[in-house]
Parts: structure tokens; C-alpha cells; sequence
């Protein structure tokens, strides 16, 4: 039996300064890598010899959003159907704390309503990504 084919895409709230949309993508980017590294291929080199790190192998398309979509997106990631979806969250929560241990305090001591999600990131299999973002717009500077 085949597996059924992966999609990798971030969801990224557009009304975000471009320097806040850029370390949201790069933290998801960071987090996903680290949860399935079979996403990275191989170094290559380049015709002299030069070598160059793996990149994803997956396309990962960048969708635009907005603080109650990603709400939304993320409510509905518990819902059964989504099930074995890898997701990764980014949010004020994390982004205003530069220590990491200071962010594992204060989102313990955060409610998950009073997380502003800046960005979502998803992996996992291509049908359910679609059934949740398949709508979305591409995110454009």
C-alpha cells in the first residue's frame, strides 16, 4: 500500500510587520524540521565541487491569515478527522521572550485563549492540509 502523499504549509497572520512574518516562518520552519528531519534531503555540491545544505523536500506553500483565522485553524486541528496532522504554533507568548526557559514558565502560566497566534505551520497528510487550508491565499509581500 502507497502512503498518502505529505503536504508541509505555513499560515501566517499578513497584518504582521514583515520582520515578525519572517521569524514566524523561521521558528515553524526550525520546529518542523526538528519533528520530521526525513523533510530535509541530502547536501549537495555544485559543479565545482561546492557543497551545499539540504533543503526541505517538500514545497512549502505560505498561506495568508489573520489573528481569528489561526484561532480558528487551530480549534479545529482537535477535531478527529485531523488526526496524525503534525502542527507547530508560534505566538506573542513565545516570540516577546528571549530565553527559553522563561517562555516554558510563562505559557504555563498563559490560557491558551490568550495565546495571539502569529503563525501555524502543518505537515502531514496532503488531503486533510487541503481540507484545512485549501481555501487559503497565498501570503504576499
Amino acid at each position: 500500500m502507497n502512503e498518502p502523499e505529505q503536504k508541509c504549509v505555513m499560515v501566517i497572520d499578513s497584518s504582521l510587520p514583515l520582520g515578525l512574518i519572517a521569524n514566524t516562518a523561521a521558528m515553524l520552519g526550525i520546529s518542523i524540521g526538528k519533528l520530521h528531519p526525513s523533510i530535509v534531503g541530502a547536501d549537495v555540491a555544485d559543479k565545482t565541487g561546492s557543497v551545499h545544505a539540504g533543503i526541505s523536500m517538500y514545497p512549502i506553500s505560505m498561506l495568508k491569515g489573520d489573528e481569528a483565522l489561526l484561532r480558528d485553524l487551530r480549534l479545529r486541528l482537535f477535531e478527529p478527522e485531523f488526526v496524525g496532522l503534525t502542527v507547530v504554533d508560534f505566538s506573542d507568548v513565545a516570540q516577546k521572550i528571549n530565553v527559553y526557559a522563561d517562555f516554558v514558565q510563562k505559557a504555563a502560566e498563559t490560557p491558551e485563549r490568550e495565546h495571539a497566534y502569529y503563525g501555524i505551520a502543518l505537515f502531514g497528510e496532503k488531503k486533510k492540509v487541503n481540507r484545512l487550508t485549501g481555501m487559503l491565499p497565498l501570503l504576499r509581500a
